[in-house]
């Protein structure tokens, strides 16, 4: 037997006993099942995490979040038990050690970030912004990105079943924290999803639209089904992509009679328009993949849509290692038959510098998982780079590993280029944790680049740590995205 860096090993998927968690002690399996009960019985604050946890769990742990939540957090506290069950799935919180187990968790070090987890000399990069990628300036009606050709991006709705803590939207999505005011749409829903339809009836130059927001399992059903029925009978569009980390933190959802019985209509309707319907998931570790996703998952397939497929971020302890990503995309691809598909980069987002990784690294793991999986299902890692788009993360142009700054070229325009005569040659700077650089790059930071604020659609952030309004958002458009109430501080 030849040695290998990594030793594939099937493993059947398994539902964590959720018994084991005293606040669930005596939840049944019917009311496990139950969608209704699942967002019921999210947890939304420490006081319902410690209901459900126990006495097991050291005081020390929730101080470090209610510091957390109080001076880092830019997405407020909600998670489904689906995915709290997930964490530490092994111990119950009477078991020695579990407290360790729980800092040392995947799943928690995303979904429920403490402020030990935090960086205290860089918490966020000089140039880390609210709307790192820039969505709201590409606005073509508000709520729909046109950063793309052939492509669009419907922010159908500002909430999700669950707030992820390294969320790319953290500007507009979910509930305000002590430190960031969110943004709001400005129209009505049904306003803004007509608007979005009208826009894409009179562009036949996009054929494929994503439809994320938020998370489209927070739309109620019938409002969903129809706007997609909507998309359908738009004669260019060829693709449809539902954009839902449900399918893993609230699989119940996706297996409801109403979503199951609707998806097989807007399939069947698919099948006869030639397009193609997908859904696209977020799972980020491979205990997360439980026998309920793969329930979910093979569900919605058996509804007759081409494809179910899974969209990861590169998250510091969470993924950062080859193994952990093989774990994960061989659970998926195995048991859930989901289909690794990209591994983003953590995007430069205020607080998140523990989290991301550099661009190296990202080209290191790319090296390291290939040859392991079929080719198709092998996932690319990639860079969504401001003002670019997707990118390869071995397609940077020019990588000064000394002051951790890439550049990126584009091969299209967006209406914020559209008359620039050089946007296809201009590059594009993506930018390392500064941590991470070695003592002359940090340096270099620390005293030769001024603080700069982004006119980013939404909030810069200085090097001090304090979010700055930015210019106006989706000027192209004419449709800002507004501010409600007044910036915070994030504490630095």
């Amino acid at each position: 037997m030849i040695e290998q860096p990594y030793v594939y090993r099937h493993s059947d998927l398994a539902e964590p006993d959720w018994r084991r968690l005293p606040g669930w002690a005596t939840v049944t399996e019917q009311e496990w099942a139950s969608a209704q009960w699942q967002r019921s019985h999210c947890v939304k604050n420490i006081r319902q995490l410690r209901t459900v946890l126990g006495d097991g769990v050291d005081e020390v742990f929730y101080a470090d979040l209610e510091r957390d939540q109080a001076e880092r957090a830019t997405m407020s506290m909600l998670v489904p038990p689906q995915m709290i069950n997930t964490i530490v799935p092994r111990l119950a919180p009477s078991d020695p050690g579990f407290t360790e187990a729980l800092y040392a968790d995947p799943v928690r070090r995303y979904m429920i970030p403490v402020f030990s987890d935090r960086r205290t000399d860089w918490p966020s990069h000089p140039h880390a912004s609210r709307d790192s990628l820039h969505e709201a300036e590409m606005w073509a009606v508000e709520g729909l990105t046109h950063r793309y050709p052939t492509k669009v991006l419907a922010e159908v709705l500002p909430t999700c079943p669950q707030y992820c803590g390294h969320c790319t939207r953290m500007d507009l999505v979910g509930n305000p924290t002590p430190v960031v005011e969110k943004h709001k749409f400005t129209l009505a829903r049904d306003d803004r999803l007509g608007a979005m339809v009208a826009y894409l009836k009179a562009s036949p130059g996009v054929r494929d639209v994503v439809v994320s927001g938020g998370d489209v399992a927070n739309l109620p059903w019938p409002r969903l089904e129809a706007f997609v029925a909507d998309l359908l009978d738009i004669d260019s569009i060829r693709d449809i992509r539902l954009a839902t980390k449900a399918l893993m933190g609230l699989p119940q959802f996706w297996l409801t009679d109403e979503v199951r019985a609707g998806m097989e209509r807007l399939a069947a309707t698919a099948r006869q328009r030639d397009v193609s319907i997908a859904i696209h998931t977020h799972v980020n570790a491979a205990q997360s993949v439980t026998p309920l996703v793969a329930k979910a998952s093979k569900a919605m397939l058996e509804t007759g849509i081409r494809d179910v497929r899974n969209q990861g971020v590169l998250l510091r302890g969470v993924n950062s290692s080859a193994d952990q990503l093989l774990d994960l995309c061989f659970a998926l691809l195995d048991d859930a038959k989901i289909m690794p598909y990209y591994f983003y980069m953590c995007d430069m987002i205020p607080n998140a510098e523990h989290w991301r990784l550099g661009l190296g690294e990202a080209q290191q793991l790319q090296h390291q998982i290939m040859g392991y999986l079929p080719g198709f299902a092998t996932p690319r890692m990639l860079c969504d780079v401001p003002y670019v788009g997707k990118r390869w993360v071995h397609q940077a142009s020019r990588y000064d590993t000394e002051r951790g700054i890439s550049y990126w070229t584009k091969n299209y325009r967006t209406a914020v280029d559209a008359d620039d005569e050089h946007a296809l040659d201009r590059e594009h700077e993506y930018y390392d944790p500064i941590y991470l650089l070695p003592e002359s790059g940090q340096d270099w930071w620390r005293t030769a680049v001024p603080p700069r604020h982004l006119t980013s659609g939404g909030t810069g952030v200085t090097s001090g740590g304090q979010l700055a309004k930015a210019g106006s958002s989706a000027a192209a458009f004419g449709v800002p995205r507004p501010v409600t109430g007044s910036q915070p501080v994030v504490a630095g």
